[in-house]
């Protein structure tokens, strides 16, 4: 019977120590599992750290870009609105222009009438100063005329007034002799 219980004794010891060990076994395998749920706890909180400054720098760029966007926009519009004035100006210049040239074409078309025109009455001032010219000399031979014909008028007043004179002398002498055949 001591044998028998001697033997359970062993028999409990010997579990006991396998139990032991298993304990150990698992103790250090906890002890490892717990190492390795810190180094990942800590993994984890630099990786959230991590993200988190990722995404604060993700918000500061999206905010720095919607502020960038809306400068962008402003300055579309603005450029946009420059563009219609723009076009608003080149419809009037295109306007402008085209009354000019219909105003530049009457104008040469008038310049070209013009010089027509001015080549007639270049024509006719030719003309005109030849019969000038022809009515000159005519004048001139006029002139020489009445230069002529003041000469003979002067000298038939003067032959008139000698007539004047020789009728008043025949009168007075006709007086004469009326008196001496009276006589």
């Amino acid at each position: 019977r001591l044998t028998g219980q001697q033997q359970e004794i062993n028999n409990l010891i010997q579990r006991k120590i396998a139990v032991d060990e298993e304990n150990a076994r698992l103790k250090n395998e906890f002890s490892n599992l717990n190492q390795k749920f810190k180094d990942k706890s800590q993994e984890l909180k630099d990786t959230e750290e991590c993200a988190q400054n990722k995404e604060e720098q993700n918000r500061l760029v999206i905010k720095n870009l919607e502020e960038e966007n809306k400068g962008l926009n402003t300055c579309c519009a603005d450029l946009l609105n420059d563009l219609e004035k723009l076009r608003k100006q080149e419809a009037q210049w295109k306007t402008e222009k085209s009354g000019n040239d219909a105003r530049i074409k009457n104008l040469e078309t008038d310049l070209a009438e013009a010089r027509e025109q001015m080549k007639e009455l270049r024509s006719i001032c030719s003309n005109l100063s030849t019969q000038v010219a022809v009515k000159q000399e005519e004048l001139s031979q006029k002139d020489c005329d009445v230069i002529r014909a003041r000469k003979e008028l002067q000298e038939m007043q003067n032959l008139y007034r000698q007539n004047i004179k020789h009728t008043a002398q025949q009168a007075e002498l006709i007086k004469q002799l009326q008196a001496l055949n009276t006589d």
